[in-house]
């Protein structure tokens, strides 16, 4: 950056941060919300508006606690720097997307060899039969297998500092050529072999779109864009990160995530497996939340890129600088 280019002082941004910090707090609500509508059978913020209920009150209460924190949190702070912000909230999003790969990393190599001990009869001898038969109940592998894996993963992202992109592609490859040298040298394939494959591909097409956003590195099919000043930039880049971003993002998580037999919640509830039964692998159902972990890391980039392209609109010092190549 050239030095004797002038840059307007840094000023305060009271509406553009509390517009993100409220975004964030209404997915935040959401979520609880879901939690308490799928587990609890509260019946959701709508239902105050058709018959008084406590249950519903309290959905609506955790909105408005949560929107008054953002509010205070923002009077509280009035100096903070937009960038601050936005790097803040990446960070988050950097260690909620490095938590999902580890989780997904853990739980594929542990399914798939109760997949093959399933298939194989591997597990005959050294299980009890109490729990050969549990584990082909995907309800008891879910909660009691996959479960574990999960939280262990989010503990392992707190010590890691990879996102796991590179090696989860690494996994997919090795995967993949397991099926293509079983399948033409020993003439051996079975379901979670292919299962295996989609899981982890699903996992690091869907999860690596939010970092892939920080990085600049989505394509832009547009040929004035790149002629553009920085601040015009900023300008558009923030716009059309509310009116493209987060509302795309909504859409999927309002759709996703709407009661209990919506098309997220009820294969997760119902923990759904494949059509190939106990041959594969019982990891349908956290390929269905994949959807709504890519929606909801895309919203929060989308906050932190907004964020960042209010600064770049207003001049402010201080610029990330994103290496070419990671740009398109």
């Amino acid at each position: 950056m050239n030095t004797a280019q002038k840059h307007v002082a840094a000023k305060p941004a009271p509406i553009a941060r509390m517009f993100g910090w409220g975004m964030l707090a209404i997915l935040t609500a959401f979520a609880v919300n879901n939690v308490l509508v799928v587990g609890f059978d509260y019946p959701g913020a709508a239902a105050v508006m058709s018959a008084y209920s406590t249950p519903a009150l309290i959905n609506v209460l955790v909105y408005a606690a949560l929107l008054v924190a953002a509010v205070l949190f923002v009077l509280g702070t009035p100096d903070r720097a937009l960038r601050k912000d936005a790097m803040s909230i990446h960070k988050f999003n950097a260690y909620l997307i490095r938590a999902c790969f580890w989780s997904v990393l853990l739980v594929g190599c542990a399914d798939a060899l109760i997949a093959l001990g399933r298939v194989e009869n591997l597990m005959d001898g050294f299980l009890e039969p109490a729990t050969i038969n549990n584990m082909r109940q995907a309800s008891y592998v879910g909660m009691y297998v996959h479960m574990p894996l999960v939280l262990a993963g989010f503990v392992l992202a707190l010590f890691t500092r990879t996102l796991g992109f590179p090696w989860l592609a690494l996994m997919i490859v090795a995967a993949e050529l397991a099926i293509v040298i079983s399948r033409f040298v020993f003439s051996y394939e079975q379901a979670l072999m292919g299962d295996l494959v989609r899981y982890w591909y699903a996992a690091l097409f869907l999860f690596a779109s939010a970092y892939t956003l920080f990085e600049d590195g989505h394509v832009r099919v547009d040929v004035l864009y790149a002629g553009l000043g920085r601040t015009t930039k900023g300008f558009l880049n923030a716009w059309g990160s509310i009116l493209l971003g987060m509302t795309t993002a909504w859409v999927i998580i309002y759709i996703g995530f709407n009661g209990k037999t919506s098309i997220i919640n009820s294969p997760v509830m119902n923990f759904e497996v494949t059509q190939s039964g106990t041959t594969g692998m019982y990891v349908k159902y956290q390929m269905a939340a994949f959807l709504g972990i890519f929606a909801i890391t895309m919203l929060i980039q989308f906050v932190s890129y907004f964020f960042e392209s209010v600064a770049d609109w207003r001049d402010e010092e201080g610029r990330r600088n994103v290496t070419p190549a990671a740009a398109h």
